[in-house]
């Protein structure tokens, strides 16, 4: 007879999985008392950074990270990241206390009630153990569930005393296939197609980054000398953005991103959904006279595709097979993407582009780049043209709030990896507000995290929509009377004003060479480009 938490840390052991990020609350800390010395528990001051840190450390690690996050209350806290993390397919184990089981019956103050419908639909699964003896099992199979493809988080509720239950000594651990490969028969099909297309263009998503497809993916578009699109809003880089191929992002409404896919009579999409939409732009889907191959580890994405034929399957093991298939093949009149465009650097105020230029020519050849500014993503793409695997993540959702602490986790990774790249993340004034107490935990745990914040004193990105959907006058898109320097300060970063381009050079250089947690506060110009101008 052993007790449940001894069995469960045991388990966690041997699957290797020995980080907890979390938030403790008065239902927790059953789980967390006399913590185990060979584990790490990496606090965060609030339920969305947790989550957000869990995602960024698990993403670089590749491998499930442990969330503990406060009941019902602090499981709301944390949804809005939770949501994000699922749309990333990222595998968290979330876990939340649960009140008493004596007293569940009568719902005493911090009982998470329906604890298992919250989550959804952002969770793969969702359990509370019957019974204390199930707990080690549930773990097991909350592991394999978001291990499994397409990956995700899953969620654990866990009453406050079952942990110190002693139960029968039971070995719960096995092994789980983490890969789908494909239908023989459908790669044969969707070969002989693509060798029967006159003009091919592929469309490459962030499952190829996620399986590890990179080779696979330059290989692939180099033995049918087809020109490769990154499609709308992906979140990881899917493929060299200087190789000769790259055409760009696609846009995300559905008429433009069918006019930047006129010319092609077949399109070929890996790791990506048919499409990442927003906002409503009228057209057709895909241009007449094309047809559509969708590739996707997750039944849902191609269940839901709005045209084209889908197989399901892990982006590698396609492209393996296929590249065996497909026939070779020339394309002399490829167009090639046009060069970085140069900016106004005697500007003042400064343009968000001439300060992505000196961030570029200051940085060291392996950084990790964040982006949470998007009204400057466009310019970012110009300047930033990402040629390494695994150096870029945003947020798949669009939900504000993750990639400030999700840098934290992905500099955590790259302490614990050895690689110790820092990572620089690129935020808006109004996206640094939703989870600025992530900058804690990085100045906490010395992470090499480099905050350069472009401050316009509104939401940018909504003007641009607002001019976009013709909606004037729409109030709460300015935000004055922001002191982001004295924010990043108060939470013991290393903190800029930055108000010329020397100044961000010199603030830049010295924020790397420092290794611990920095903030770039500068100033820019309101006035941003039209979208899709």
């Amino acid at each position: 007879m052993r007790t449940v938490k001894e069995q469960t840390f045991d388990l966690l052991r041997q699957l290797g999985v020995t980080t907890v990020v979390g938030n403790p609350g008065s239902t927790e800390e059953t789980f967390l008392k006399d913590f185990p010395a060979d584990f790490d528990y990496v606090l965060a001051l609030q339920e969305a950074s947790v989550v957000a840190i869990a995602d960024g450390l698990s993403q670089s690690q590749r491998k499930p990270v442990i969330v503990n996050v406060h009941t019902g209350a602090g499981l709301g806290n944390a949804m809005g990241c939770l949501l994000t993390a699922y749309q990333n397919k990222t595998p968290l184990i979330i876990t939340a206390g649960q009140q008493t089981r004596e007293m569940l019956l009568n719902e005493p103050l911090l009982t998470n009630i329906e604890s298992t419908n919250l989550p959804k639909p952002w969770v793969k699964w969702s359990y509370e153990p019957a019974r204390p003896e199930d707990i080690p099992g549930a773990f097991m199979r909350a592991y394999a569930t978001a291990m499994q493809q397409p990956q995700g988080p899953v969620f654990l509720s866990l009453p406050l005393d079952d942990w110190d239950k002693q139960i029968p000594q039971t070995d719960v651990l096995r092994t789980v296939s983490t890969r789908q490969g494909p239908d023989p028969l459908k790669v044969i099909e969707f070969s002989e197609k693509i060798n029967k297309s006159k003009n091919p263009v592929l469309v490459y998503g962030s499952d190829i980054a996620r399986s590890e497809a990179w080779n696979q993916g330059i290989a692939f578009a180099e033995k049918l000398n087809a020109p490769v699109w990154t499609a709308p809003f992906a979140e990881r880089t899917p493929f060299p953005e200087d190789h000769p191929l790259f055409q760009g992002t696609l846009t995300s409404g559905i008429g433009s991103l069918s006019k930047q896919l006129q010319g092609h009579d077949l399109i070929i999409v890996i790791g990506a959904p048919v499409f990442r939409y927003y906002p409503w732009i009228a057209g057709e889907y895909i241009p007449q006279g094309s047809s559509l191959l969708q590739v996707t580890d997750d039944p849902n994405m191609s269940s839901k595709a709005v045209v084209g034929d889908s197989l399901v399957s892990d982006s590698q093991l396609f492209l393996a097979d296929a590249l065996k298939l497909v026939n070779a093949r020339t394309n002399p009149g490829l167009k090639r993407r046009a060069p970085m465009t140069r900016e106004d650097r005697t500007a003042i105020p400064l343009l968000p582009h001439a300060i992505l230029e000196v961030l570029k020519e200051q940085s060291p050849e392996e950084i990790i780049l964040v982006e949470e500014c998007p009204s400057v993503v466009p310019l970012m793409q110009d300047v930033f043209r990402i040629n390494k695997p695994d150096t870029f993540y945003t947020f798949a959702s669009g939900g504000l709030g993750w990639n400030l602490p999700a840098a934290v986790g992905l500099a955590l990774g790259e302490k614990k990896s050895g690689r110790a790249r820092p990572v620089v993340a690129l935020m808006g004034d109004g996206s640094f507000q939703y989870s600025v107490q992530g900058i804690y935990t990085g100045v906490q745990q010395n992470a090499h995290v480099i905050y350069v914040v472009f401050q316009n004193n509104e939401y940018g990105i909504l003007k641009q929509f607002a001019d976009l959907e013709q909606t004037p006058n729409v109030p709460g898109l300015d935000i004055p009377g922001l002191d982001i320097a004295a924010l990043g300060r108060g939470y013991g970063a290393k903190t800029y004003a930055a108000t010329t381009l020397d100044d961000v050079k010199k603030a830049y250089i010295e924020a790397l060479a420092f290794k611990g947690t920095s903030v770039i506060v500068v100033p820019i110009t309101k006035g941003l480009k039209p979208l899709f101008g």
